[in-house]
């Protein structure tokens, strides 16, 4: 059984909870119950190890990082193998969760510097601005990509000089839990706490008064329950929450040039990504060709469980979440035109077919809201200007692109989305030297790049006044 890691230590608990395979809903193990006096332990541990943590050198810092990719590289078929378990996920999209995303995080906030900015200089006074570390951070985890997220947390939180106590998600605790035990010895103890738990670890731990920041992955929800539980102590918060990006496709593009892309980005971990494309609007002249293109990819992929090495896509990764991809299967169904997926397989699992449903429009379920599963709603339009209205009339901001075959066009209608990002012939362009903002209820802050570091300090000036001269 992997246990917690505490203050530099491996931890257990009295209770326990169990990890599903969701490819066939079997039991593959079992990890610790965190409860509040779990939470407290870490808080604790976290805050006596900040002021060294605080006044260790960038580098140093930073070489704890390289150091925690490094034992990610070394290790990389292990963490795959165990997130195949947790996520049902195929092994390439494991083993780019472990190997792309997790370490190239780490390693990008390794080398990140914050040098004090020189703001007024002159004969009577000298005014800098400094960035300086919060305290404890807490990160909560989200299920659909439990690593990743982790890393993306830890990494500019420890660069920055803070302390962290990661939560992860209920279901998918496993490869987190296994990372930490295989850091235990890079970084002092106390710096990084990771726990495993329910609602009870995850509620205490966020309105904990000695954690200064709160940032957290997840739904739009409980991104409002987090900042209720902030406020009574005034936490900083990042929340990264829901999206419904819409993908716009204009009348000059090329739907055989750029149909494989779209799907990709539309089905990628099968649906279970908040900055994929979740709505697909085609012009009226491309309709019916796009729907053909997009259906036939979904017709043609291989649906399993990771083990399987054909694999292409896999299952939903938790019964809570299968059971609410049904209810939107059954809306788009009544809703519109299924011309791929929509019936379910036989067997154990929580395996839903790529779907692909056309002939829908705003005021449907499936077109308003975020199915974060594997439907893929595709909506006619026939105005630019008014498709731009209708993408940015959701609540959602957290992504979105344009298609065309002049890139330069494309741009121009890009910016005038309301989305945290844009992207021109490409969608879920993450980097982590780039900012990925969100907008309107898709929550607010940034992560990633050197703007994704700062949410992580307090400003500070310092004015010096200098001696007249004589």
């Amino acid at each position: 059984m992997v246990k917690m890691l505490i203050d530099g230590a491996l931890v257990d608990t009295a209770r326990h909870m169990d990890v599903i395979d969701p490819s066939d809903e079997s039991v593959v193990a079992q990890v610790p119950d965190a409860g509040a006096a779990e939470v407290d332990q870490a808080v604790a541990a976290a805050k006596r190890a900040f002021p060294a943590w605080r006044d260790s050198t960038a580098q140093a810092r930073g070489d704890a990082l390289a150091a925690m990719a490094r034992v990610i590289a070394d290790n990389g078929d292990e963490l795959a193998a165990l997130l195949i378990q947790e996520t049902g996920r195929p092994m390439a999209l494991a083993q780019f969760e472990i190997a792309h995303l997790a370490q190239g995080y780490l390693n990008y906030y390794a080398n990140l510097r914050i040098e004090p900015e020189i703001l007024i200089e002159d004969d009577t006074r000298r005014v800098e601005l400094h960035r300086k570390p919060l305290g404890v951070v807490a990160a909560v985890v989200p299920w659909n990509a439990p690593v990743f997220i982790a890393c993306n947390k830890i990494a500019p939180a420890l660069a920055a000089g803070n302390c962290i106590v990661v939560k992860t998600a209920p279901s998918t605790p496993l490869t987190t839990l296994r990372l930490g035990e295989l850091i235990k010895d890079v970084v002092p103890a106390g710096v990084v706490n990771i726990l495993s738990g329910g609602n009870e670890a995850g509620a205490h731990l966020v309105a904990h008064p000695d954690v200064a920041k709160v940032t957290f992955t997840g739904s739009t929800g409980t991104g409002r329950k987090i900042m209720e539980a902030a406020s009574p102590t005034l936490k900083r918060v990042t929340l990264e929450l829901g999206g419904n990006d819409a993908a716009i496709v204009l009348p000059d593009a090329d739907v055989k040039a750029i149909a494989p892309a779209i799907f990709a980005f539309a089905f990628f971990n099968s649906g279970q990504v908040c900055a994929i494309i979740k709505r697909l609007y085609v012009h009226e002249s491309l309709y019916d060709a796009m729907c053909a293109e997009i259906a036939a990819y979904a017709s043609g992929s291989k649906l399993a469980g990771g083990r399987d090495p054909e694999a292409q896509f896999g299952p939903v990764q938790n019964k809570a979440q299968y059971d609410k991809v049904l209810d939107y299967l059954a809306g788009a169904k009544a809703s519109g035109t299924i011309i791929a997926g929509g019936e379910l397989p036989e067997g154990p699992g929580y395996f839903v077919p790529l779907t692909v449903v056309r002939d829908v429009a705003e005021g449907d379920v499936i077109v308003d809201e975020e199915p974060f599963g594997p439907i893929l709603p595709i909506i006619r339009y026939s105005d630019v200007d008014d498709v731009i209205a209708r993408a940015n009339a959701s609540p959602y901001a957290l992504g979105g692109s344009i298609w065309s075959s002049d890139p330069e066009a494309a741009a121009k209608v890009a910016l005038r989305l309301e989305s945290g990002s844009v992207w021109v012939n490409q969608h879920c362009a993450l980097d982590p030297a780039v900012p990925f903002p969100a907008n309107k209820q898709s929550g607010f802050g940034v992560e990633g790049g050197i703007e994704g570091l700062y949410p992580y300090t307090a400003l500070q000036t310092l004015n010096i006044a200098k001696a007249a001269a004589a």
